[in-house]
This record gives structure tokens, sequence and C-alpha cells, in this order.
């Protein structure tokens, strides 16, 4: 009896090993009708269900009209989509097991669906994965918080299927829809996690992790100290491990080793852990001999809060061929892991491919996960350092939950969730009443300043006399009434901290020769800017303020508060100051290409390539993002146009001119009420009608550059035809008319794709849109900008570019607006726009 029922059990697990070996991956090709191959693998259009899945309803299939530049595997798969505009599921009919889904999107509109619009729930089974998601959102945050630059997302979770029934339910929010690229089911064969692992900081305690008892979701696959493995070279589970340089605090910190000989795995279980490839490199410490012990190689990651994680670290030791020679630390989010870590010794040799397994759980208020190596102090072995091959880490679900907490920012527009934990609604009216309290106070002790300040007799009109600047609390006089309201009082100490050096008028004299007109490149309301050379052979630009000009002076203060507290590659840098003999000067880095303007047209200089022109507009797209997201309610430039973006010696655009700039909103505001200042031609709209400035004033004004870059011609001619005046209205009717290219500079003819062009185009005529609300943020559009240059070059690694303007181009226009005429100008033609309020002057020529 015995050995019949050990027979049964062999029986049974041979049968069991047999189902696993004979589960297929299902790869689904949605919104297709035929079956394709892609890096060697079939897709199943799901226009067709077969044996192994159903659709519950079939949407709506969608197809892209222009070529796609999503993950180059996966390019194939991304040419069509399905939508649900209501709840809908796909069916799969598995063996019970461990399953890997993968969830493949690639946006792009269709037919009036936005896909910055979309927003819905994902759920497998019983465990919910996604909510409320939006995936432009979600991908311009991967892009942004790990300085990233993809086009399309993929979606990875591992969990247990007990049935033979896999639902896969997509929730459309009301009002939206949700759409999917493609969808991968593949069984996990092999035992991918054990049953427990280390909990952190617990002294050796562990805790459960396996699949049985929880969902995950792969938050980082990284491969450390080696190059971006694709997905298809790890044939098992066709997982893509990216590089970690982007994710290390300090890349100086560590450096690459490799074995590419002998490496093999520690057990013959571990086949399926990671490929080989992982373990053949590694990082390890610069320094190894360094004083301070303490020293330690970090990576960080973000992450969703109040959730538990499995951090996996591969380990392979690739130099010592004994025990004891590498013994180190490892910590999590500032916790001990591990001490006296021996990778040979724990994985049982040189070139031994081993991986261990550590849970943390991230509270509700920290965002950042850190993982830290570092030598063991401790110990005497010869090489304390640290090695590391690869790390994964995976969300465990709480609850049959994976999806994170409401309050994380997921929509393109950069909104909040807009919900709130019902146990802080207590706390928010508490807080209300306290606000209101402290209000009332407030209200009171302005009410007795104001009846003191009655009494005192009025001051004196300030005279328009130009006086002297200090920048540095210490120098110039106290009583001078210029000085006290300079930004050293508005600011504090910054602007004695960012701006080193004071110059004296005699340097300043030297440097332009006695302020000689032959070197002035640049003119406006205040004054003139000329080119330099310092004494060390330092070429500066040198801005001399017109000392009868009060606007001047308005503007020469802002331009000063705003670059002393503002750094950044793609910002005109000031150098220093002068402030003597009456005099108000500041000196700038110099720009030595000049003008973005001067380069498109009026000039006998060269025309700039198509790669020029989008890598001059990233550049200022980034320089505005920044001054947009820099600072608590960020910075509105005001003024931006192409003679305020200049050009360095290598081409690379930066932004100038912040003399008109304004603070953003506060947090509970929405714009900022403020007289209209700006350019015409380059005015929003909105901003001319209402007198409300905001952020999306300044992208409007960015539309009309893009435009400017594409067509090469000012944006106001009075000399032309009534309907070709302005240009941005010029522009919107011939990108409606999906004809674009019959009015762009002809010298770009045969030097540009037309996919770049299109999407290029789009960019404008959005930023363009009436209402601030219907425009992308800055953010958004420097992400478009910088996927137009990856289309370019995609292009011209082809060989693939038009050689006529006109052959290729098609348009797709998604918003609908009549742009109101600001200006029915008298001005000259081809001149530069007429500013509002004096504004407008060109710096940097030469």
């Amino acid at each position: 009896m015995r050995f019949c029922g050990l027979l049964l059990v062999l029986l049974a697990s041979l049968c069991a090993a047999s189902a696993q070996t004979a589960a297929k991956p299902i790869l689904i090709d949605c919104g297709c009708n035929s079956t394709i191959t892609v890096n060697g693998r079939q897709w199943i259009g799901d226009s067709f269900p077969g044996e192994n899945f159903t659709l519950s309803s079939s949407g709506i299939t969608a197809s892209a009209t222009a070529a796609v530049s999503g993950e180059p595997v996966y390019g194939a798969l991304y040419r069509t989509a399905r939508i649900f505009n209501t709840s809908s599921s796909y069916n799969f009919t598995v063996l019970p097991g461990n399953y890997c889904i993968r969830f493949h999107f690639f946006p792009f509109s269709f037919d009036g669906f936005n896909v910055n619009d979309s927003s819905f729930d994902v759920t497998a089974n019983d465990l919910k994965l996604v909510s409320k998601f939006n995936v432009p959102g979600e991908i311009y945050w991967k892009n942004t918080r790990s300085k990233s630059n993809i086009t399309s997302l993929v979606k990875e979770y591992l969990l247990s299927v007990s049935l033979n029934q896999l639902k896969i339910e997509f929730v459309p929010e009301s009002g939206s829809f949700a759409f999917i690229s493609a969808v991968e089911v593949i069984p996990i064969l092999d035992r991918l996690f054990a049953e427990t692992a280390n909990r952190v900081g617990s002294n050796g305690l562990k805790v459960p992790s396996s699949l049985s008892d929880r969902g995950m979701e792969t938050m980082y696959r990284l491969n450390v100290g080696g190059p971006e493995i694709s997905s298809g070279e790890d044939h098992d589970l066709w997982r893509k491990w990216d590089s970690d340089e982007r994710f290390m605090f300090s890349v100086n910190a560590a450096y690459s080793i490799s074995n590419t000989s002998n490496v093999s795995y520690a057990s013959i279980n571990d086949s399926s852990i990671a490929p080989i490839l992982v373990y053949e490199t590694a990082r390890t410490m610069t320094d190894n001999q360094v004083v301070e012990k303490r020293f330690n190689v970090s990576w960080k990651f973000d992450v969703d809060p109040n959730f538990d994680y499995l951090i996996r670290l591969h380990f392979c030791e690739l130099v010592y061929d004994k025990p004891n020679q590498r013994i180190f630390r490892v910590y999590i989010n500032n916790k001990t892991a591990a001490e006296n870590y021996d990778v040979f010794k724990q994985a049982g040799g040189k070139n031994k491919a081993y991986h261990e397994d550590y849970v943390d759980a991230i509270s509700q208020k920290v965002d950042t996960l850190w993982l830290q190596l570092g030598p063991d102090s401790l110990t005497s072995a010869s090489g304390t350092d640290a090695l590391l091959s690869g790390v994964e880490i995976f969300k465990l679900s709480r609850s049959a939950n994976l999806a994170h907490a409401p309050e994380r920012i997921n929509t393109v527009q950069g909104g909040l969730l807009d919900q709130k934990p019902k146990n802080k609604i207590l706390w928010t009216a508490i807080g209300a009443g306290a606000g209101m309290t402290i209000t009332v106070l407030l209200l009171f002790a302005a009410f007795v300043r104001y009846r003191t300040r009655r009494k005192k007799p009025p001051p004196a009109k300030r005279s328009p006399v130009w006086r002297p600047l200090s920048l540095h609390g210490t120098m110039g006089s106290t009583t001078n009434a210029w000085a006290s309201k300079s930004p050293s009082n508005k600011i504090g100490s910054t602007a004695s901290n960012r701006i080193e050096r004071r110059f004296t008028i005699a340097e300043i004299r030297a440097a332009t020769r006695n302020f000689d007109d032959t070197l002035v490149i640049g003119t406006g309301g205040f004054g003139k800017v000329y080119k330099g050379e310092m004494d060390e052979g330092m070429t500066v630009a040198i801005k001399r303020a017109n000392p009868q000009s009060e606007q001047g002076l308005k503007e020469f203060e802002t331009e000063i508060e705003m670059l002393s507290k503002l750094r950044h590659r793609h910002l005109v840098s000031m150098i220093g100051y002068c402030d003597e003999q009456n005099e108000m000067i500041l000196v700038y880095e110099y720009m030595a290409n000049g003008t973005l303007r001067s380069h498109l047209f009026g000039s006998d200089l060269p025309p700039l390539t198509w790669k020029q022109r989008l890598h001059a507009c990233i550049g200022a797209a980034r320089g505005l993002h920044y001054l947009h997201t820099g600072a608590e309610g960020g910075i509105i430039h005001r003024d931006v146009k192409t003679t305020n973006i200049l050009l360095d010696e290598n081409f690379v655009a930066k932004m100038a001119d912040f003399g008109l700039s304004k603070d953003g909103p506060a947090f509970d505001h929405t714009h900022v009420s403020t007289a209209v200042k700006g350019s015409f031609g380059y005015l929003d709209p909105e901003y001319f009608r209402r007198q409300q400035l905001t952020q999306k004033s300044d992208v409007y004004s960015f539309g009309v550059v893009l435009f400017e870059v594409l067509c090469a011609r000012p944006v106001i001619n009075p000399s032309l035809p009534r309907e070709q005046i302005n240009l941005a209205e010029w522009a919107l009717h011939w990108q409606r008319q999906k004809s674009l290219e019959r009015i762009m500079d002809p010298r770009l003819e045969g030097n540009y794709s037309s996919e770049s062009l299109k999407k290029f185009a789009d960019i404008a005529e959005k930023c363009l849109a009436d209402e601030g609300k219907n425009r992308p943020t800055m953010g958004e559009v420097l992400w478009h900008l910088e996927n137009v240059l990856q289309l370019h070059e995609a292009h011209v690694q082809k060989g693939d570019l038009n050689s006529s303007p006109t052959s290729q181009a098609r348009y797709a226009a998604d918003v609908s607006f009549s742009l109101p005429r600001i200006v029915e100008g008298e001005e000259e033609a081809c001149t530069e726009p007429e500013s509002i309020d004096g504004v407008g002057y060109q710096e940097g020529q030469g």
C-alpha cells in the first residue's frame, strides 16, 4: 500500500509537470485581424479569438496612421490597438499555475479618441492592477523621474491562477475609454520565487513571498554594470533588463567589471531566474581603500507609497577565487538587509550566478526606495568593497490590490486625482477652522497697520534719477533708495551666493573699449548690449542700462531677481555685475551664434537644418520647463520669442531676457492677474482678453515659435495680404488643410521626414489652442519634441528622408478653434515684432 501511494504521488507530479510543460504562451496583437511574427514569436490578432481566449465585447479597432516609435522589438505590434468604451474582458483558458502577464500600451489618437483623456481600471481575476490609469501620464511620469525617453509603456505582473480561467477586465471611467496594444500571458514553468524571503532589518526573519500568497508588479529590472538586455535575449520569459546608470546616485562611485566566460548557475533550479548575460557584468566600488568606511554605492528608485516590495539582488563573484576576499553590507532604505555578505561563500564559488530576495515595507509618506552597498569595516577582508550584478524590484499586492494610491499624479495634465481618503475629512474640517481663525487675526493686524500708517506723512515720490545697485547687502549705501529695493533684499543672500563677481567700471570700459558702438550686439528699451572681452580672455555679453529709462530699471530689477535664483544649462547665465558711478551693468555668458531668429530669416547666415532646428526647440523647451517646475508656483517667462532664444558656439539653445518674468500663481490659484505685457504675434489671446497670466501663456508663445522655426518668416508681416499677416493664423489655416508643407521653409526640402514634420506641426497646433486648459504643459511639449527628434533620426539612419516636401506628409488635427486677430499692424515688414510696454529687444547676436 505504501508503494502504491508513493506511485500515485509520483504519477500526479509527472502529470502536473507535463501539463505545465505543455502550457504555451498566449500572445495577442490587439486590434489586429491577422497573425504576425515579431522577433521570432507569433502574435495572434484578437479580431478572431482562438481556442485559448475569447473577447467579451469587440470594442473598437484602431490603427496608427503614421509609423510608430515604441520599443523597437515590439514596433510592429504598436500599429494597432483595441479601444473599449464599456467594461470588457479577455477571457483565457489556462492551466492552474503561475503566470507572467504583460500589457503593451502605445498611445496614438484615433477617430476622435484622444489618449490624453483615457482613464481606466484593469483587473486580473480578483486582483486590481491599475486604477484611473492614464497611459500618457504614466509615460511622462516615468520619463521625468528616471530621466528616460520612452514613447511606449509595458506593464508586467506576476500572479497565481488556481482555476482554469484567467479574466483580464478593462473598465473605463464614465465618459472615458480604455485601450490596449498587446497582451502577453506567459506560464512560469520553474519556481521563480521561493516561499519566503528575508525581512529587511529583522536579523534573519523570513516572510512569505511566493506568488500563491500575493500578486506582484515588476517595477524595475536592471542589468547592473552592463548594457541594456533586450527582451529577445532573455529567451525564458522575454524580460527586458535596463541599464542601471540612470538610477545611480553617483555613477562615479563604482566601475564596471565583466567576465564573459565560465559563468554558470549556482543551482540548476536557477536557470530561469535571470539570463547568464546579467551575471557576466557587475559594479564594484571605485575606491575600496577609502578612509571613511561608510562610503556606499547607491541606487535610488521611485516607488508607490504604502506597499511592500520584494527586492531581488543578483550576484556573481567575477574576481576572487576563495572566500573572505570581498565582504560587504547591503542596506535597503537605510536599514541593514545583510552584513558580512560574501558572494563567493553564498554562491559556492567563483563565476557562480546567485540571487538573494529581501522584502521591505514602504510607508504611506515615502515614495522612494534606496539600495546601498558598502564595505564592512569590521571585517579583515583584503577587498573590503561591494559587488552587484543585477537588481529587480517587485511591488507586492495588499488586499488583492496593486493599484497605486490615488494621490499620485497620473494624468498628462499633471493634476492630482480628485479623491481624498474619508479619514481625512475630520482633519480637513479642523484645518479649515484653524485657517479661518488665522485669517481673522491677519485681517485685524492689517487693519491696525493701515490705521498706523495713515497717521504718517506720505513719502516723497522717488526721483527717476539713476541710482547705483548693490547686489550684496554689505556693499553700497544703506540709504540708497534704489538699493533698498534691490533683489538682495527680496531674496536674502541668494544673489550673493549665485553672482560671485563684482566688476569695476574700469574693467567694463576696458572690455567694451569704452562702450564702443561697433561692439553693440543688441538693443532695446533698457539700453544696449555689448560684446566684451575680460582680461582673462573670457568673452562676455555686457548689458548696460539707460539711466533715463524707468521701464528699463524695472526690467533690470526683475532680471536680477530671476537670474540670481536660476541656474540651468538652457538658461543664459549671469556672470556678474557693476554698480559704480551711477551705472547699472549686468554681465552674461556670451552666446556666439546670436538669436535663433537670425538663423531663420533676415540675415545672410546659413539656414539651420531640420535637426538643428529641432535641437534648438528642445533646448528652449527644456529651459521653459525648468522655469515652470523648478520652484514653488514656477516662473512664467512672459516674453517667449525667437529673439529671446540664444545659441552658443555649439548651437545649444538657451532662454534669455527675464525682464518681464513673473512668479507663477500660488498653490491655491490658477493664474496671476496682471497687466498685459509681451510681444505682438506671440501674445496669448486668452491672457490678452482676461489679463490672467498662466504658464500656458508661455506655451502659446512657444507654439508661435515652433511655426516660426518651421516657416522661417516673421510672426507679423504687414506687407503681406491680410490673411497672411499673422503667422499663427496663417500656419493654422494650412495645418487644418493638411497642407502645411506649402508654406514651410523651402530650404528644408529633402531634409526632413514626413512623420517628424507631422508630429512637430501637431505639437505647435495644440500649443495654440484658444483656451489655456486645452494646451499641453511645457513638459508634454518637451516630451513630444524629443519624440520628433527620434523619428527624424530613425529616418536618417534608414536613409528615408523626403525628396519633396509635398510627397508624403499627412496631418491629423484633433483640435479646432479660431484664433482672434491680435494686431492689424502698421509696422515695417520683416522687423522685430513691436512689444507691449516697450519690451522685446535682441541680445547676444554676434
